[in-house]
């Protein structure tokens, strides 16, 4: 290659792996997983061999998360063109395939009134502000346009060192109990299926086990939840003590954890048979592998989650002699 091309392409990949990830909503760890393992994309390096992406790229990987977000497998769209990608983010979100955070953008007010009593630390504010939302919205549109949102914005806001770890838990504390007063109507029967809910050891951001505890609780679900970082065995325990017909993790921090693996798989292990492990957040393409290999269900977004719970109610169809 020319000198003057080299120094071409050197000027348009500019931005380190730091702000790639944070901009992409991908762990450093991931990308570079995407990177060498599925060959998703090339960063330029510089004389030191440090990672420089263009806009293309940064673009491109953004697209390769929200596609695997929707279902699909990082090996099987990891070299698909950019342009196919956009197409099938846009199939995974119908009218529109941006961000979590601006496909919420139908609440703008209320979210950004919440992001901003999380800042304050004010619990009040941010009490009165998930009121007036669930009134205007009603339950699942509250869930959906703004707790799902919100709990995505803290992640970012952690993430890029805008808050601190006070303000997630601030967040989780005020959140919990909103939605523990909120899902008291919507209480299942005696005889409703019993979905038990957590986070894996390691795992120690609860909002998103929260968000899925208060929509199956809508949909009439007896919700157990257990809260987060648990052993698997403790989890496969309260199920079975419980009789729970499924159980339901959220992954969402880190995205690197080496011993998370062989503790999905003891979950799985532990579990009745019968059981329907149910997983989502924003860690779970990260760990989409392993997933697979145990046959758990992988979430991609609250819609889904509905309609997979749902599913699971129904009784199971006679087979014909």
């Amino acid at each position: 290659m020319e000198l003057s091309q080299y120094c071409l392409k050197m000027a348009n990949a500019h931005q380190a792996i730091k702000v790639v990830a944070r901009r992409t909503g991908l762990s450093a760890h991931v990308i570079r997983i995407w990177e060498k393992r599925y060959g998703a994309v090339e960063p330029e390096r510089t004389g030191t061999n440090r990672r420089l992406y263009s806009e293309e790229q940064i673009e491109r990987l953004s697209l390769l998360r929200e596609v695997t977000q929707g279902g699909h497998s990082i090996g099987h769209v990891a070299k698909l063109p950019t342009a196919k990608l956009k197409t099938l983010a846009a199939e995974a979100f119908p009218g529109d395939h941006a961000t979590a955070s601006v496909r919420a953008s139908a609440a703008p007010s209320f979210l950004d009134e919440c992001i901003d009593a999380v800042k304050s630390l004010d619990s009040r504010r941010l009490d009165d502000v998930l009121k007036r939302a669930e009134t205007a919205l009603g339950a699942l549109g509250l869930l959906q346009r703004v707790v799902a949102p919100l709990a995505q914005a803290v992640g970012d806001l952690w993430r890029a060192g805008t808050i601190t770890a006070a303000h997630e838990h601030f967040a989780s504390a005020v959140i919990r109990i909103f939605l523990g007063h909120a899902a008291k109507p919507f209480a299942g029967t005696d005889n409703a299926p019993v979905l038990v809910v957590a986070t894996p050891a390691g795992q120690i951001h609860e909002l998103g086990a929260l968000l899925v505890g208060a929509a199956a609780a809508n949909l009439g679900w007896h919700v157990t939840y257990l809260g987060a970082s648990l052993p698997a065995a403790e989890i496969a325990g309260a199920v079975r003590q419980n009789r729970a017909r499924v159980v339901a993790v959220s992954l969402v921090y880190p995205e690197d954890d080496s011993r998370l693996e062989a503790e999905l798989i003891r979950l799985r292990d532990l579990l009745p048979s019968e059981v329907t492990l149910l997983v989502g957040g924003r860690a779970t393409p990260a760990y989409h592998d392993t997933l697979e290999k145990i046959g758990a269900t992988q979430v991609k977004d609250l819609t889904h989650l509905c309609s997979t719970l749902d599913e699971l109610r129904k009784p199971a169809k006679k087979t014909k002699r």
